[in-house]
């Protein structure tokens, strides 16, 4: 039995989830993506508790397809932009869907039914999200980014990220920097 979890794909919420199925004494094998394989049946009682536990950290059982489903494509994506080394070669909606073994044009009309917005612009708000990220490291300049996120050009990369965020890249540095400035004089 699969047991469909809403959380984000961090060591984090996989330990809090561990420690919850653990401390109820439910036998599982694999925490990956949102999906915890059941190794025996759970009771009624374990069902209730193990969500009333997880909601009291944040997260969430799901038995709803749609919503299950929801979470695989944004764990996929997440994933895939936060975590991996290096990008897919292949187009995304191609590796989203050999990733979750469904037709795209499927996920994509399923996500956003439910989201109302597109899976598109949730792996543009992650990459922004990761470029942000890789900016406030400062290990990498702008042109590296763009490379490492698979952008085509850094005035590309640019151009998303004041569209999503209204600065421009090194705007955005420089505020980050101020701040941080600030805050070590006090």
């Amino acid at each position: 039995m699969k047991l469909y979890i809403k959380y984000m794909v961090s060591l984090r919420c996989k330990m809090l989830v561990h420690e919850e199925l653990n401390a109820l004494d439910i036998k599982h094998s694999v925490i990956d993506l949102g999906v915890v394989e059941l190794l025996d049946n759970i009771t009624k009682q374990q069902w209730e508790t193990l969500k009333k536990n997880l909601l009291k950290s944040g997260l969430e059982l799901l038995d709803d397809k749609k919503s299950i489903l929801i979470e695989k494509i944004k764990n996929v994506v997440i994933e895939m932009i936060h975590y991996a080394e290096e990008l897919p070669k292949i187009n995304f909606s191609e590796y989203i869907s050999e990733k979750l073994g469904y037709d795209y044009t499927y996920l994509a009309n399923t996500f956003s039914e439910v989201k109302g917005i597109t899976i598109q612009q949730f792996i543009i708000i992650n990459k922004i999200e990761k470029v942000k990220e890789l900016l406030l490291y400062d290990e990498l300049n702008l042109t590296e980014i763009a490379y490492k996120l698979n952008y085509s050009s850094v005035a590309h990369l640019s151009s998303q990220f004041k569209k999503i965020t209204g600065l421009s890249p090194s705007f955005y540095k420089q505020l980050k920097q101020k701040r941080t400035n600030n805050l070590e004089d006090f």
